[in-house]
């Protein structure tokens, strides 16, 4: 179909709505449903799309996007906690299944250098399906998640000598590594390493102030892309260069921020990726030798399982974490489409095998997300599940800063501040939301963990870990945005306790109305004041104290009764008289229990007019 650039689009985005949700209903997930879209649509069934090769390399920018947000998930003191796994998980795992998968090639008439690359690309698991079923499966904290992110960073930095061996053992010399290649890269990785946390954080603070969101989203994209473009201008891998960004801005200020938006683009992108990889598979070469190609991908799944499952137990995980670890990461790569065009293009690997290994490879990818389900749902898996850990997990695979805030305070002014020092000084984990860059800045220099953001929107909450949150602590200083938060998380998380700060009384019965408990922001100073104006006067404190207390509860009392009817002024008016007579009787029995406090007690208090509550701040 020769189709114009809209029409594509159109047809791509009409796939993606049709078979996700499709595939989501059946329980199959979303990556097996754009794959199935990629296939219908791709050459050997419908035809819409001839060039496959063409998106796919396009579609790579979600790849990139998709390793940025983890690396933002990672700060480098935490990626120095994982150097043991990623180093000794990954070089085991990657070492073994080449070795193996090398040997069975050499077996099946392979030279020793193509059957030395193609082990090795085979040995490689796929970061973006992978990643993408842990996310589904909300494995990514898990043990074995944790695990298999390490094995997938190594697999990402081996990928770099595995390309620059392929001109080598080709014979192709003048296209070797040189020692210029590898100064230009290292000289890149050191920029990025020493200059990007700085760099990046004074960027995005300027932009933060400028108050457009469109600005700060377009910051964020030319971030994660430039970054891919210098470290692929290098000779490294793109998608090595965004997880740098993102490790660099993992303990920003803007780090929930800059995740709220690149999400929604790294989604899209990343769904095209896997739609891509579907038209890829040549389903004419799997209909003339479907019995070979059906042995290809049986092998590389039992091989890379068994010795993932081995990998897992050897870092002490349970037997259903190390299940789980093999069947997520038993799959091809797609950087192994990489290695065999260029094994190809050296004359390492021929046109008929190389259309092999691509079928095994994408066969691998698209069948994957079903075997993970087949799995967790099997027999096995539940009988190899322990009633409790028989070992503890690695060290180095414990999530740094292990408990997760369960306090959510949005809006850092005077009212939050004191708040988020009083949970300080109990050790209590908070997360600390801010729309005002200049305040960020400041309370950060004292130590302060807070974020850049505007907790109005869902994806901000989201990032920031808001359906782990138990109690939404709201002080923004404007009513309108302070209501609006409060609606949204109310719509959100509809079970979570939300404590608000209230301008004033109408204020306060809004959010009575969407279930938050108002505290009105200058009432407890101001009871606290009434108290020192009548010891002031003579009363003793222990009376004063008691008298404010008394006043408190039947204010709150009072506040309560108003909200069932603070849309009709004259009920609300009738209702504040009649509590000022109510106060007058409550202080009346003190009146006569000596002249001291007779003149102490009554003229204060029979002075104050309780009518204006309704006005009260």
């Amino acid at each position: 179909m020769h189709s114009g650039g809209l029409e594509l689009a159109l047809v791509l985005l009409l796939a993606a709505v049709i078979a996700v949700p499709v595939f989501k209903r059946f329980g199959l997930g979303a990556v097996l449903g754009y794959l199935a879209a990629g296939v219908v649509l791709g050459p050997h069934v419908l035809g819409f799309v001839q060039d496959a090769d063409r998106i796919l390399n396009a579609a790579e920018v979600g790849v990139v996007m998709l390793l940025f947000l983890i690396g933002l998930e990672l700060s480098p003191s935490r990626l120095m906690v994982m150097r043991r796994p990623v180093f000794g998980g990954g070089t085991v795992q990657v070492l073994i299944t080449a070795s193996v998968l090398g040997g069975l090639l050499l077996m099946y008439n392979f030279h020793w250098k193509s059957a030395l690359i193609v082990g090795t690309a085979l040995a490689l698991s796929s970061t973006a399906v992978g990643l993408q079923l842990m996310s589904e499966h909300k494995a990514l904290n898990s043990d074995y998640g944790r695990l298999g992110f390490a094995i997938l960073l190594f697999q990402d930095l081996i990928a770099i000598p595995l390309l620059a061996a392929i001109p080598l053992l080709g014979g192709a010399r003048n296209e070797t590594l040189t020692w210029q290649d590898a100064a230009i890269a290292i000289g890149a990785l050191a920029l990025v390493i020493g200059l990007g946390r700085p760099v990046l954080r004074r960027l995005f603070g300027i932009v933060a102030r400028t108050r457009m969101p469109e600005v700060f989203t377009a910051t964020a994209l030319l971030v994660v892309l430039g970054t891919a473009w210098l470290m692929q201008g290098a000779g490294l891998s793109p998608s090595l260069g965004a997880f740098l960004a993102g490790v660099l801005l993992a303990d920003s200020e803007f780090r929930h921020e800059i995740e709220s938006q690149i999400e929604p683009f790294k989604g899209l992108l990343l769904g095209l990726f896997f739609i891509a990889v579907g038209m890829g598979i040549d389903l004419d070469r799997v209909a003339a030798e479907p019995t070979l190609i059906a042995t290809g991908v049986a092998v590389l799944l039992l091989v890379k399982f068994s010795i993932l499952v081995i990998v897992g137990l050897a870092a002490r995980l349970p037997l259903r974490s190390a299940l789980m670890l093999g069947s997520l990461l038993w799959l091809g790569g797609e950087f192994a489409f990489v290695v065999f065009n260029e094994a190809q293009r050296v004359n390492l690997l021929g046109r008929i095998n190389h259309d092999r290994l691509v079928a095994v490879v994408s066969l691998s990818m698209a069948i994957t997300p079903v075997l993970v389900i087949a799995l967790q749902r099997s027999l096995l898996l539940r009988k190899a599940q322990p009633t409790r850990p028989q070992h503890a997990p690695d060290e180095g695979l414990k999530n740094a800063g292990a408990q997760r805030p369960q306090v959510l305070i949005a809006g850092m002014g005077r009212f939050g501040q004191i708040v988020a020092r009083l949970l300080t000084a109990q050790r209590i984990p908070f997360v600390a939301l801010e729309a005002d860059p200049d305040t960020v800045e400041d309370l950060r220099r004292f130590g302060n963990q807070l974020y850049y953001g505007d907790p109005t929107r869902p994806e901000l909450l989201r990032s920031a870990g808001a359906e782990h949150i138990r109690v939404f602590v709201m002080t923004m200083d404007d009513p309108e945005t302070n209501l609006r938060a409060v609606r949204l998380v109310r719509r959100m998380y509809p079970n979570a306790k939300v404590l608000a700060r209230a301008r004033n009384r109408q204020h306060a019965w809004k959010l009575m109305d969407m279930s938050a408990e108002p505290f009105r922001e200058v009432f407890g100073s101001s009871l606290e004041a009434s108290e020192r104006v009548l010891t002031a006067l003579g009363i003793p404190e222990e009376i004063a104290r008691d008298h404010v207390q008394r006043f408190r509860a039947h204010d709150e009392q009072l506040l309560k009764a108003q909200h069932l009817v603070y849309d009709d002024e004259a009920a609300v008016m009738q209702t504040s008289r009649d509590a000022r007579a109510d106060l007058m009787d409550l202080f009346e029995a003190d009146v006569g229990e000596g002249p001291d406090s007779a003149a102490g007690n009554r003229d204060p208090l029979k002075g104050a007019d309780s009518g204006s509550a309704i006005r009260d701040s």
